[in-house]
């Protein structure tokens, strides 16, 4: 039924025979020992004792093998074990079953010899798919996405992330709710309780029916809360847009190193955790440039191979922040074993959100734990990236060195004499622009500087 994975050395699956490239074949490596139960609304998931599933339909083994590391760091990061992994070479997921009948009954005998309460598929499977494939298993049956989406339910902490995450699960749980048996029957509707005879009889409102109203009308609401909530962090970028500050915005994979690398250059003290989108709230921060020029840093959520599009829509309010910054930092995982990949899933999702025309600095995050040969990889891939360490601080320098270059200067050249009275312009100037000499005269500072129009006209009355 199955044989060990290190047996197959054809990466494209050409020349073994059709039985034996369609067959289940374990994925060794990857259990876990993690124990715990987590909820997620209208579905319970509790990814206690799990068995993950993957349908190989592109690229190498190496590809395929990588995705359901992937998944496996995902199901351990929702608080699951990972008692056996397996994946099927296919043209593509079947329609009915994802991995096709035989294969589902295969996957039974797994779960049984194995004492798994929970199947993960590593796709987005169809509802249809859902309900055929857990009918084979008899045992709870859950896709990517709904695993991804149950970590950021455990992750969410602001009032914002927690609404965000929760209409992203209703956009993804709306064509799916199903039931069995009465509870789903058809209940009576118009006046039949009361005996309203003949033309009142109808077949009412079905359970389904009302909990999709009920989904629904939450999300409007959901929907509204976040418009609302959005308000203070839209108001606050416009203020820093009207004094021109310019902004760097961090984006990258899940798990690479954005918060430590935040902390590094702003000692931000946001939270520094080895798991998966351990940071769902943006973070915006305040640093300088090393000629004493004013930015803002943010810290953004993490991207991911097959991020569900319901999270990109829910979150694309705070998505924002990386659409309208100046310089996007894109950190890269340089320990990672495919960081290419990584890279392109990043580019995948920054042009779902319209954020590809922002100017982008390529960063190679942990590069004292990455392998020699990846480090010369990524730098035949991205010959202008930057390679740091977070952690020991390597590279950053250079880091800082980019920022100065890369974030945009003031344009306007004034030389001003402004009283001792008028500090707050001085701070201004010192802030927001580029000072070049500073004088100082019996009736104020003199400043020679390049600052933004918005503040040369300010300083206008004062040219000296």
């Amino acid at each position: 039924m199955t044989e060990p994975l290190q047996s197959l050395h054809d990466s494209d699956g050409d020349g073994l025979e059709l039985a034996e490239r369609g067959a289940l074949r374990r994925v060794p490596g990857l259990s876990t020992e993690l124990a715990d139960v987590t909820e997620v609304e209208y579905r319970q998931l509790r990814l206690e004792r799990v068995v993950l599933v993957g349908v190989w339909t592109e690229g190498t083994a190496a590809d395929a093998d990588n995705s359901l590391t992937e998944l496996a760091a995902l199901a351990q990061t929702a608080g699951s074990v990972v008692l056996e992994a397996v994946r099927q070479r296919r043209d593509r997921p079947d329609p009915a079953t994802y991995i096709g009948s035989g294969k589902a009954k295969e996957l039974r005998e797994i779960v049984v010899a194995t004492g798994a309460d929970t199947v993960v598929c590593d796709g987005e499977l169809s509802p249809g798919q859902l309900r055929q494939l857990e009918q084979v298993v008899k045992v709870k049956v859950i896709d990517r996405t709904a695993l991804i989406l149950d970590i950021f339910a455990q992750h969410a902490s602001s009032k914002e992330g927690k609404a965000q995450v929760e209409l992203a699960q209703m956009s993804y749980m709306l064509p799916r709710l199903r039931g069995w048996g009465e509870s789903m029957s058809r209940q009576a509707g118009g006046r039949v309780a009361g005996g309203g005879g003949m033309g009142t009889r109808g077949p009412g409102e079905t359970k389904i029916e009302t909990d999709r109203r009920r989904i629904r009308s939450r999300m409007t609401k959901l929907r509204r809360d976040i418009a609302d909530m959005g308000t203070t962090r839209t108001t606050m970028r416009q203020e820093r847009v009207r004094n021109q500050i310019p902004s760097a915005a961090i984006v990258g994979y899940t798990n690479a190193g954005k918060s430590s690398l935040l902390n590094r250059l702003t000692g931000a003290g946001v939270l520094v955790e080895d798991a998966l989108f351990a940071t769902l709230d943006p973070t915006v921060r305040r640093s300088q440039t090393r000629d004493g020029r004013v930015f803002t840093l943010t810290d953004t959520v993490g991207f991911v191979r097959h991020l569900p599009h319901q999270l990109v829509e829910a979150f694309r309010s705070t998505l924002e922040e990386v659409t309208e910054a100046d310089l996007l930092l894109h950190i890269v995982d340089g320990s990672h074993p495919d960081p290419e990949s990584q890279i392109e899933a990043v580019h995948a999702v920054l042009a779902d959100i319209d954020a590809r025309r922002v100017p982008e600095v390529v960063v190679v995050n942990k590069i004292d734990a990455a392998a020699p040969d990846t480090l010369l990889q990524l730098r035949a891939l991205v010959p202008d990236a930057v390679f740091v360490s977070a952690r020991t601080g390597q590279g950053l320098d250079d880091l800082l060195d980019v920022l100065d270059d890369r974030l945009p200067r003031p344009q306007v050249d004034v030389r001003v004499l402004l009283p001792f009275d008028r500090g707050d312009l001085v701070s201004r100037v010192y802030g927001n622009g580029e000072v070049l000499a500073e004088e100082h005269e019996a009736a104020g500072t003199v400043l020679t500087a390049r600052v933004h129009s918005d503040l040369a006209a300010v300083l206008a009355p004062y040219a000296h």
